[in-house]
């Protein structure tokens, strides 16, 4: 006895995709806790100038509490890009993908303060950047 189904969709084999999928939703986890922990860093930049101490002698200088601000309003919008990629909308690919390049940059600029937690983000952001890249496992109108 033959039984008739209905054809499957076909399933994505590839260990490429599943993990750009699973990185899709990891990256909007870490835009979310870089974008508090950008917050946090804007909060004690602009509360207390003396949280901070200026490692090197470089090219660039910006005051402490610029930089608070810089930071705090960052990580608002990381933080709702962040959710937006976690509800699975286009825009929050496409804002990810910016804010972690920005955030990269400001990252730098920021290195002569905090050179750890710099170089930290900094590569967090790169993942972030590589998983919603290269992310096509769903489609426009699937959610993870």
């Amino acid at each position: 006895m033959s039984q008739n189904t209905a054809p499957r969709k076909p399933t994505q084999s590839s260990t490429a995709g599943s993990w750009a999928a699973g990185g899709t939703l990891f990256a909007g986890v870490l835009m979310l806790v870089t974008g508090f922990m950008d917050i946090f860093q804007g909060i004690a930049g602009i509360a207390e100038d003396d949280v901070y101490t200026r490692v090197g002698d470089y090219v660039f200088k910006f005051d402490l509490t610029t930089w608070g601000w810089i930071h705090l309003i960052l990580g608002v919008v990381i933080a709702i890009a962040g959710l937006g990629i976690l509800k699975g909308a286009e825009w929050g690919r496409i804002a990810g993908i910016s804010l972690a390049s920005l955030n990269i940059l400001f990252q730098f600029l920021f290195l002569p303060y905090q050179p750890w937690w710099a170089l930290f983000s900094m590569a967090v952001s790169i993942f972030v950047i590589w998983a919603l890249a290269t992310d096509d496992a769903y489609g426009p109108d699937e959610k993870y």
